[in-house]
C-alpha cells in the first residue's frame, strides 16, 4: 500500500527532489519544527536510542514516558506511530540497509497493536540536511521508497529532512534539529539529551564494529536490553586514539563540518572502550546473555545482577 499525505498517494521521487514545491502542508509542519527552540531532556522516564538501535512502546508501559535520539548529522530520525494503540518505534537510521531497518521497525509497531481496526500509521521523519556528499539526500530517498512499499498505509506527517532541516552559516551548511523526542500523546519535538545511557560507550562500540540495527527496549517487560555484543580487535586502535582531533574528525565522520562539539570526546571513549575489550563475549558477556536494565523508583535506569533476571 501507498505512503501518503493528507490521504492522497505520495509521488516520492517527486517529494524527495522538490519537496518545497509538491507538498507544501509538509513545509509548513517543518518549518513550525525547525522553529522550536531545542528543549532539554532528563533521564527521568527517557529511553534513549542511539545509531542502528530502535526501540518501541505503547502509552501503558509505567517506565518510559519518552523516546529520543540526537547527533544526527547525515543520519535520520525516525518515529512510527499507530493512533489507535498508541504504540510508537522510534529509530535512528544512517541508511547501513535500509530496506530491512523500515521492516523492522513496521514490525515493531504491529506486534504492540493487535487491533488496527481504528487509528492509522503515521510517519515522522527528521534529520540531514544539504551536505557534500549528498548522503542525506540519499538516505531519505531510501527511507521514502521503503515506506512506500510497506504492506499498509503510511501517513506521511511530519518531513523535516535534508533541505528542509537544513541552515546555512557562513557559506556553511548543517543540520537545523540534530535531535528530536516523541511523547506518549504522539507530539514529537526538537530535543538534546545530555545523558545518552546507559553504557553509551559501549553501544556506540557496537556500532563502530558494524553492528546491524539492533531492538534495545521490551516493553512488555518494561526492560532494556543491551547486548550481548560480539566482535573481533578493532584494527589500529592504538593508531586512532594517537591521533589529534582534527585527523579523527576528518575520518571518522561522514560530515565532518557538521558534528556537535561533543563528537570527539565521544569517539575517543568508544575507541578506548574497542582497546579495553577486544572480545566483550568473554570480558563483558561470557555467559552470552543481554545485560537488562529497569527504571528504579527515581525513574533512571537501574541494571539488574544475573540473580535479579
Amino acid at each position: 500500500m501507498p505512503l501518503l499525505v493528507n490521504g492522497k498517494r505520495v509521488e516520492v521521487a517527486l517529494l524527495a527532489r522538490e519537496p518545497l514545491y509538491s507538498y507544501p502542508e509538509l513545509e509548513e509542519r517543518a518549518t513550525f519544527l525547525r522553529s522550536q527552540p531545542a528543549q532539554t531532556v532528563g533521564p527521568r522516564g527517557l529511553l534513549y536510542v542511539q545509531q542502528r538501535e530502535f526501540a518501541a512502546t505503547t502509552p501503558k508501559d509505567g517506565s518510559v514516558s519518552v523516546l529520543g535520539s540526537d547527533d544526527a548529522t547525515t543520519c535520520h530520525l525516525v518515529v512510527l506511530r499507530h493512533t489507535g494503540s498508541g504504540a510508537t518505534c522510534l529509530t535512528h537510521c544512517d541508511g547501513s540497509d535500509t530496506d530491512k531497518e523500515v521492516l523492522l521497525i513496521a514490525n515493531a509497531v504491529r506486534v504492540l497493536s493487535p487491533n488496527t481496526q481504528y487509528g492509522r500509521l503515521e510517519l515522522h521523519l527528521v534529520g540531514g540536511f544539504s551536505d557534500d556528499r549528498h548522503l542525506s539526500q540519499k538516505l531519505t530517498n531510501q527511507l521514502l521508497r521503503a515506506f512506500d512499499r510497506l504492506q499498509d498505509n503510511i501517513h506521511l506527517v511530519t518531513f523535516c529532512v535534508t533541505e528542509l532541516n537544513d541552515r546555512q552559516e557562513k557559506g556553511n551548511h548543517y543540520p537545523h534539529i540534530y535531535g528530536m523526542a516523541n511523547v506518549k500523546t504522539g507530539e514529537i519535538f526538537h530535543a538534546t539529551f545530555p545523558d545518552k545511557g546507559p553504557e553509551e560507550d559501549l553501544r556506540s562500540a557496537s556500532i563502530l564494529t558494524g553492528a546491524q540495527m539492533v531492538n534495545i527496549y521490551d516493553s512488555r517487560k518494561e526492560q532494556l536490553c543491551i547486548g550481548p555484543y560480539f566482535w573481533m580487535p578493532f584494527p589500529h586502535a592504538d593508531f586512532w586514539l594517537e591521533q589529534d582531533d582534527q585527523y579523527i574528525l576528518q575520518n571518522l565522520s561522514t560530515s565532518p563540518q557538521a558534528e556537535p562539539p561533543h563528537f570527539i570526546s565521544h569517539i575517543r571513549a568508544t575507541l578506548l572502550c574497542l582497546k579495553e575489550h577486544p572480545f566483550p563475549d568473554k570480558t563483558l558477556f561470557p555467559s552470552r546473555k543481554p545485560w537488562i536494565y529497569i527504571k528504579n523508583g527515581d525513574g533512571l535506569w537501574e541494571r539488574l545482577s544475573p540473580e535479579q533476571i
